[in-house]
């Protein structure tokens, strides 16, 4: 069974990332890669950096998942394993909901940059606490745009300011304001097919634009603690993301745990749990 060792676990909390040393099996990595691509096969009008919500599937593979994309059950099955949620307990305790899951798969050549961001600048969870896995299904790189994160950046749990991009060549429409963060000190996160990172909600992180040979997918998965509550009639940026979300209707998981918020609705989105 997989698990984050003691000093992994001490690096996540200090550094606010970490890179296990586990990582998916390569048979695993292989499915997941046809996955993705019956995923862009289902999706030709959808920026391939921008499947959100892939793993919610609609019933027969018809339809798309309330975002705009039509979702592949293989990103699901990814999110809800077991291996992967002991990683996560190892941050966020042992009652774990699994609220997202985000295809980013940057093109040759031409794939988007995503900006310097926190992802709780975009959450509608309170108290805001989330664990990101990404996982890559192919090299990932600084060649081809891998994730760069600010170390510690986390550390004073504190939303610093976004500001809106008018563009059409980025990930998301809002970039953190550059008195924030020295950029100087980015890491790059290399990772190989089958490698993860997890990072903090509050960690200051980044990617720049594919201009390589070489194409470039992760898949982040999202994760919070069942102390905190999806709180569905929040909108943090109000639609201006450059993603387009549809949070009251979201499906969420308990996927470890109970939920010791009692106010998560595990019904909404599920088409086999009456309200």
């Amino acid at each position: 069974m997989a698990s984050l060792h003691a000093d992994e676990i001490a690096r996540y909390r200090h550094d606010g990332y970490v890179i296990p040393h586990w990582r998916l099996p390569p048979a695993r990595v292989d499915r997941l890669a046809t996955a993705l691509e019956e995923l862009l096969r289902r999706n030709p009008g959808v920026r391939p950096e921008k499947l959100v919500s892939a793993h919610i599937e609609q019933a027969a593979g018809r339809g798309d998942n309330g975002e705009g994309v039509h979702g592949v059950r293989d990103f699901l099955e990814l999110a809800q394993d077991p291996e992967i949620v002991e990683l996560v307990s190892g941050v966020l305790g042992d009652d774990v909901i699994l609220w997202g899951c985000h295809v980013f798969c940057k093109p040759a050549a031409e794939g988007y940059e995503t900006p310097w961001h926190q992802d709780g600048h975009y959450w509608p969870i309170r108290p805001l606490a989330t664990c990101t896995v990404w996982v890559a299904l192919e090299p990932s790189t600084r060649a081809n745009g891998c994730l760069r994160v600010i170390p510690r950046s986390h550390a004073g749990q504190r939303l610093f300011d976004h500001l809106h991009e008018d563009r059409t060549d980025l990930t998301l429409s809002q970039r953190l304001a550059p008195q924030a963060f020295d950029e100087t000190e980015a890491v790059d996160l290399e990772l190989e097919p089958g490698q993860m990172s997890l990072h903090d909600v509050y960690m200051i992180h980044g990617a720049a634009a594919n201009r390589s040979a070489q194409r470039r997918t992760g898949v982040a998965l999202r994760y919070m603690p069942a102390t905190s509550v999806f709180e569905r009639d929040l909108r943090p940026v109000d639609g201006k993301s450059g993603v387009p979300v549809d949070f009251a209707r979201r499906p969420i998981w308990l996927v470890r745990g109970r939920d010791v918020s009692g106010r998560n609705d595990f019904r909404i989105g599920h088409p086999d749990r009456p309200a």
